[in-house]
């Protein structure tokens, strides 16, 4: 790629909205509202300009908006597939591939486009012969490998339904969620190799086959890992194997708008998981939307030529079918599989950057834990290679501390010059897509989001839903938004949807955060409102609290939890990890309490510092506030928690008893 930063996404289409409908806006603030304001032109017009493909003409844009139930582009026909295959013809022409793909054994690999489709078409003529058929479900246990993209075009192309769980989750908590759906067909990986450890997987394959009698068909990656054959299986690496007359006249079908393509799950630490259900349209027209956003062009086209899209992420999080999107838009996309911190025991925080620079990577996003992790292991990314391809970074996950930001800013500016561009997004699993995003062409602002997504008409409400500006507030979003979800799987009366998102406001989606929107627009996310910090009467966010304290050398992580008395006072616990050689004392917690009071208020400091030997997070990174609070409000740990939801399960006994004590008077 040149050196200049290409032409932006954003000034695109704006030209194309100027050129195509006398379209004119002063500033970003402006189209925002236009796009959120008359929802039918604004969704057209992203249909229009990314030529999105239909066997029908739809009725009309937006039919029905209420909410939930919208109804959208009724009578159009689509499928995620077939937006991904178009681009095979130009990006062959240039030689560029669809997926670069390494794991941290080193093995890599390159699937050029006609390959895709060839593997993808192979694999759905293998399971329509075994039966799979329109609203079927395939289920699959596979980490972050060019097979599981595969798999993923290959039910889109059927109509078929997806849902991938990571092999780094236990069979239990895969089962919470597989047995919601029933699948037909399973395609599961017998071994992985991860944070330097070889990891047999058979033993919980054949767990899972036998506690989903509706699995007719298994496909199996073969790793050479495995301890044990597994009965019945199918080798997944013959089913992408055929090529012929019939694989070549393959077309995808045809689908409603509306029609299921792939099931995600809510994290499942405190309770059954949702099953999430997305269409095929309401993701696709999002994703395109998130495109401009995100910045991100064909890796064929002239001012994006060799753009390669990175999101670090494990399977069961919903950043790795963002980063599978970024084939609908004919961009290479790059995936790793293993562990961002390298080996157990000798960490490596800079072997994702390292591959990143093996692979020129353009667009490199990750985690907020992760660059925070970054900063505290003090590592140097021109040590890791040559990163002067990239040219945006993406967070999500958590807030990103405004100073880790800086830290990130200026370790890039060193290696190339000039000021590095942060994407930080946030949105979720809901929606399969972002509230808030980044805008390469507005001002930065560390640890913030630059602006609301355009077609999100989301607004930070006060308890009597009055919107604020510049205060914190309930995030809700006031009208529809394509991919919200279709319903949840099992849920036939639709209750468990409505009140998870509809219930404090009917009609208005609740999304559970506290929000912040500054008068220039930049948003802020504070928190989970359900685990907010009231102290006397002054709300604060988690999220404050913790930028406060672990821009400090000498903290690695924390949580804070808030326990009420029931007579009106609480007791403010912050939880501890300091960094490897530290131990929690009197000087540290002084530090502490002096950030936190410097930064928000004395009222937040807490009443008690504990030094904890980890932070129980999701799978997807999450601090787990509310179960560890629940714990400490006497809840029983099978109702708090669920372990094998949990990323690092092994730290829970000790809350556990740290909770018992509590209860009991023991301080």
């Amino acid at each position: 790629m040149s050196s200049d930063p290409p032409i932006s996404q954003m000034q695109l289409y704006r030209d194309w909205l100027e050129r195509e409908n006398g379209l004119r806006f002063g500033n970003y603030a402006e189209m925002w509202t236009w796009s959120t304001t008359d929802l039918p032109a604004f969704w057209r017009s992203i249909w229009d300009f990314h030529q999105i493909q239909s066997r029908t003409p739809f009725e009309a844009v937006l039919g029905d908006e209420r909410m939930p139930g919208a109804k959208w582009f009724e009578g159009a026909e689509v499928n995620y597939a077939r937006e991904v295959f178009r681009h095979i013809e130009a990006a062959d022409a240039m030689g560029l591939p669809a997926i670069v793909a390494e794991d941290e054994c080193g093995q890599v690999r390159e699937i050029a486009w006609p390959e895709l489709r060839r593997r993808a078409v192979s694999l759905a003529l293998a399971m329509r012969e075994s039966g799979v058929v329109r609203g079927d479900r395939v289920a699959a246990y596979l980490p972050n490998i060019p097979e599981a993209v595969i798999a993923l075009l290959a039910c889109a192309s059927l109509g078929a339904i997806w849902t991938i769980c990571s092999p780094d989750m236990g069979a239990p908590a895969v089962l919470d969620r597989f047995r919601q759906i029933a699948p037909k067909v399973l395609i599961a990986v017998d071994g992985v190799h991860y944070a330097g450890k070889a990891l047999d997987r058979s033993a919980a394959i054949a767990e899972l086959r036998q506690a989903l009698p509706s699995v007719e068909t298994l496909f199996v990656v073969e790793s050479g890992l495995a301890q044990t054959d597994i009965p019945g299986a199918r080798s997944l690496e013959a089913a992408l194997a055929r090529d012929d007359a019939v694989v070549a006249a393959f077309e995808p079908e045809w689908l409603p708008f509306d029609h299921p393509l792939w099931i995600l799950y809510s994290s499942g630490t405190t309770g059954l998981p949702k099953a999430i259900v997305h269409g095929h349209g309401g993701v696709i027209v999002t994703t395109y939307v998130g495109r401009l956003h995100f910045d991100l062009g064909a890796s064929y086209e002239p001012h994006t030529f060799g753009e390669r899209f990175h999101w670090y992420s494990a399977t069961g999080w919903v950043m790795w079918n963002q980063q599978v999107g970024g084939l609908l838009f004919g961009t290479t996309i790059c995936l790793f599989d293993g562990a961002p911190s390298g080996s157990k025991g000798s960490h490596d925080w800079g072997a994702l950057w390292a591959f990143a620079a093996r692979h020129r990577v353009t667009w490199f996003g990750a985690g907020a834990a992760f660059y925070s992790a970054c900063r505290k292991a003090e590592i140097k990314f021109s040590d890791s290679g040559d990163l002067s391809a990239i040219r945006a970074l993406g967070t999500t996950g958590s807030p990103l501390p405004a100073e880790v930001q800086s830290w990130g800013s200026a370790q890039f500016a060193a290696i190339k010059g000039g000021e590095m561009w942060w994407c930080n997004i946030s949105g979720g699993t809901d929606v399969a897509a972002a509230f808030f995003a980044g805008h390469r062409e507005l001002p930065p602002h560390p640890g913030k989001l630059q602006c609301r997504h355009l077609g999100a008409a989301v607004e930070a409400w006060d308890d009597a839903g009055k919107p604020l500006v510049g205060q914190v507030g309930e995030l809700v979003v006031t009208r529809p938004f394509p991919s919200m979800p279709l319903y949840f799987w099992g849920d036939e009366d639709g209750s468990r949807y409505r009140s998870s998102y509809f219930k404090a406001w009917p009609g208005i989606w609740r999304h559970g955060d506290w929000l912040q929107i500054d008068s220039d627009g930049a948003c802020t996310i504070t928190g989970r409102s359900d685990a907010t910090i009231n102290r006397h009467g002054l709300r604060m966010g988690t999220a404050d609290i913790y930028a406060a304290v672990e821009h400090l050398g000498d903290v690695a992580d924390s949580l804070v939890i808030d326990i009420e008395d029931g007579q009106g006072d609480s007791k403010l616990l912050m939880f501890v990890v300091p960094t490897d050689g530290r131990a929690l004392d009197s000087d540290m917690e002084a530090a502490m309490s002096s950030a936190i009071r410097r930064a928000l208020s004395p009222r937040f400091v807490p009443d008690r510092f504990i030094d904890a030997p980890g932070i129980p997070r999701t799978l997807s990174g999450k601090k787990q506030e509310l179960p560890i609070k629940r714990l400490f409000q006497g809840w029983p740990i099978a109702k708090v928690v669920n372990l094998d939801a949990i990323a690092n399960p092994e730290i829970i006994p000790w809350y556990s008893a740290r909770a018992k004590d509590w209860l009991e008077g023991v301080r």
